[in-house]
């Protein structure tokens, strides 16, 4: 017999609720085992303590503790309207950071309008360039959209560990062991024209791309991973 389908949902959600916890509960406890490291990290404690807003990128696979990489009053993240986002959604949640429900592939319009209202609301915004679903390590639009409707400053953002695992994702999603070293990398910003031509956005992205690369490249050399030998 088939479930009603309001039943079904309040089973849905009290999962989504239960797992949630689990997963905030498992970053805490990750966070607890590992030794965080900030390098090129004054610029944004600067902006933080000043309460100048900014918008932070980094690649999706780093997504798991960069809430330690952000120390300001309020941010919002674009989150997919997936079931993989809402799950997302509410595990950020529970770490105190607020989430705007859409992506480059579900919802895109309409999240955009929402971290563009939370923006003006004097958040910070956050992405993942390339999330929800790749291609990996490649940029799309909207964190350069949203970088040109609001003025904001991108801040590329990368970490890598001493200690990994890396899951067979389409990201290559890492998974900091217990014990080790993360090193946050903090690049230079980017400034998005507001009212750029089409070839100056798309100028932006493959900069903010290689920021980004950058950024990693040099956590990875802090953590001892010999990245390119």
């Amino acid at each position: 017999m088939a479930a009603e389908p309001g039943v079904a949902g309040e089973a849905g959600g009290w999962k989504v609720g239960a797992l949630s916890l689990v997963a905030a509960s498992f970053i805490r406890a990750l966070r607890a085992t590992v030794r965080l490291r900030y390098h090129g990290a004054e610029r944004v404690r600067g902006w933080e303590q000043e309460g100048r807003h900014f918008i932070l990128a980094f690649w999706h696979r780093h997504l798991l503790l960069m809430p330690y990489g952000y120390r300001g009053r309020r941010i919002s993240v674009l989150v997919s309207q997936s079931r993989d986002g809402e799950l997302i959604a509410k595990t950020v949640a529970r770490l105190g950071i607020d989430s705007s429900r859409g992506s480059t592939t579900r919802g895109g319009m309409a999240g955009m309008r929402a971290l563009l209202r939370k923006a003006g609301g004097g958040y910070d915004l956050a992405f993942t360039p390339d999330g929800p679903k790749g291609p990996a390590s490649a940029v799309q639009p909207g964190v350069i959209l949203a970088a040109a409707a609001t003025g904001l400053p991108i801040q590329p953002v990368a970490l890598a560990a001493s200690r990994c695992r890396r899951l067979r994702s389409w990201d290559r999603f890492v998974v900091p062991l217990p014990g080790a070293a993360v090193h946050f990398v903090y690049g230079e910003p980017l400034a998005v024209p507001r009212r750029g031509e089409p070839d100056e956005a798309l100028a932006a992205a493959a900069e903010l791309g290689q920021r980004l690369n950058a950024c990693e490249a040099e956590a990875e050399r802090w953590a001892g991973n010999n990245v390119g030998e």
